[in-house]
């Protein structure tokens, strides 16, 4: 008797609760519902008075397109039903802040710059998914919203040196990006395996260091032209996302020293021409030539350096006439001075650019400008690194391993994939991750966000790359978005309609509501 009683609680008290909030994800800050439906169909108008929001209303257009099927027209003034786009004047609300006011016979999306008003169509956009046209018709229910972000960086690392997937995937993973709100695509180009992006002065970093992957060191030649950067920087910009390239140094750097040899630093037995060489002075004049065009294709005026796992395979400096000699001359005591020493030239160089310098935890300690420097703290098992960084006033990106690999399992079940001692980065982790318990009151204006990270080497397929991205991407995005309080059982239920998106749009997803009916894919 109880068991049924508790069965007719779930089936009437959630179907309410679920009417009870937009079906939004992330979660707006303050909402309410209010009286009335809004019918969108092809007779709405939409309608701006600011020509600088003309390419959010494209946007809006397209996505009502694409997920509806319904074309709505862009008109000089207002008719008698109709959506309309503005920005709020002398705003003191935060950047990507927004307002969605409904009734019967008009929408209002108000933000408070350019990537405000982006940030209320897509929840607007949304809402529209989540509802079935009937008669020609999508009726909406009428919600008022004000929301803001949580977190100014909002990101997505994508790894394309182990496994390359093309600028098609990633236009796709943008769309997806925008969708959630995350505004920030952290793209890994070059590591061991192979160097993904065409350097005109060097032309045999991508000929050369573009063959091979981390699965098959004959794999064809694989990386992204000048005129491809430009082109996918350009479709996330359209999307109020950042693309922010990795060149990473001076370690992981096999594929661009087979292709110029005369500026490895060696390596070990198991990393094998892992660096770049920091006693060569020409080490620094190419590599400062390849962040030249780098800076140029980028608009973000960012750079990320990497700066890892340089212990991995830098024995061969104990050896190097060059190293040891910049080591007297400098006052280098070991090994980690002169990969100090060697970002701090490299960062000088991205300085001279006018752009920031981005690094892994490993340069918590060095000694970079803070105000122009961003510290990605990586692993969970050092918080020491992260708050060596917070000490020395560095900006940080949280992105600890565990949750925020996606390359560690989500699902105990699952064998494709990395595990730490056993423990896993599932949904409800990434969900219910809260930076405080790293982090005091008085660091917090020093975290500029959070990041998950897609590392590739156990992902050679489109399909089990969207298998471990999907959908721990939307729980990323509600704690990337959300302040207050969140409840995992209510994500759920408004996880439900994201899953059928998933589903028509050829994703093959994780469903954690039937995790035992979907199989795991192989690598």
């Amino acid at each position: 008797m109880k068991r049924f009683l508790m069965s007719l609680i779930v089936l009437f008290i959630v179907p309410f609760y679920a009417l009870a909030q937009p079906s939004i994800i992330p979660l707006p800050q303050e909402y309410n519902k209010s009286t009335g439906i809004f019918n969108l169909n092809n007779n709405v108008a939409l309608v701006t008075d600011d020509n600088s929001l003309l390419d959010e209303a494209w946007y809006l257009q397209k996505e009502l397109l694409r997920h509806k099927g319904i074309p709505i027209s862009l008109q000089a003034k207002r008719q008698n039903t109709a959506i309309k786009l503005s920005k709020e004047k002398n705003s003191k609300r935060s950047n990507g802040a927004y307002t969605i006011k409904m009734n019967p016979s008009s929408v209002e999306i108000i933000g408070v710059d350019d990537e405000g008003v982006f940030n209320g169509i897509v929840s607007f956009v949304q809402m529209a998914t989540a509802v079935d046209v009937k008669n020609n018709n999508l009726p909406l229910n009428c919600w008022n919203i004000n929301d803001a972000p949580l977190y100014q960086w909002r990101g997505l690392m994508l790894d394309e040196s182990r496994h390359f997937f093309g600028k098609e995937k990633v236009k796709s993973l943008l769309d997806w990006m925008a969708f959630y709100k995350l505004n920030k695509f952290h793209w890994h180009l070059t590591d061991e395996p192979g160097w993904r992006i065409q350097i005109k002065k060097y032309p045999f970093l991508s000929l050369i260091g573009g063959i091979g992957s981390y699965t098959d060191s004959l794999a064809h030649t694989a990386y992204y032209t000048q005129e491809d950067i430009k082109e996918v920087v350009a479709y996330a910009a359209e999307r109020k996302t950042e693309v922010i390239p990795e060149i990473d140094m001076p370690g992981h750097a096999r594929a661009a020293n087979r292709a110029y040899p005369q500026f490895s630093g060696g390596g070990s037995a198991k990393y094998p021409d892992f660096t770049f060489d920091p006693g060569n002075p020409a080490t620094y004049q190419y590599l400062t030539d390849i962040l030249r065009e780098i800076n140029a294709l980028f608009p973000s005026q960012m750079i990320h350096l990497g700066g890892d796992e340089v212990s991995f395979g830098n024995e061969k400096w104990n050896s190097n006439p060059g190293v040891q000699s910049l080591m007297k001359q400098h006052n280098l005591k070991n090994l980690k001075d002169v990969e100090d020493y060697f970002l701090q030239r490299m960062a000088d160089s991205v300085l001279k650019l006018n752009s920031k310098v981005l690094a892994w935890d490993e340069m918590a300690t060095a000694t970079l400008p803070a105000a122009q420097s961003i510290i990605f703290w990586w692993r969970h098992d050092k918080p020491a690194q992260l708050q060596a960084a917070l000490k020395n006033n560095y900006p940080v990106v949280l992105c600890p391993r565990i949750p925020f690999y996606f390359d560690f399992v989500q699902d105990s079940s699952h064998n494709v994939g990395r595990k730490w001692a056993g423990t896993i980065a599932a949904l409800k982790d990434v969900y219910t991750f809260d930076a405080s318990k790293f982090v005091s009151d008085n660091q917090k204006p020093l975290v500029l966000g959070v990041q998950a990270n897609v590392w590739t080497e156990h992902m050679k397929t489109e399909q089990r790359l969207d298998y471990m991205i999907f959908p721990r991407i939307s729980a990323l995005a509600e704690t990337a978005w959300s302040s207050k309080g969140k409840n995992y059982s209510d994500f759920l239920n408004r996880l439900k309609n994201h899953l059928k998106l998933f589903k028509q749009d050829g994703i093959y997803y994780f469903d954690p509501l039937q995790a035992l009916k979907y199989s795991e894919p192989e690598l």
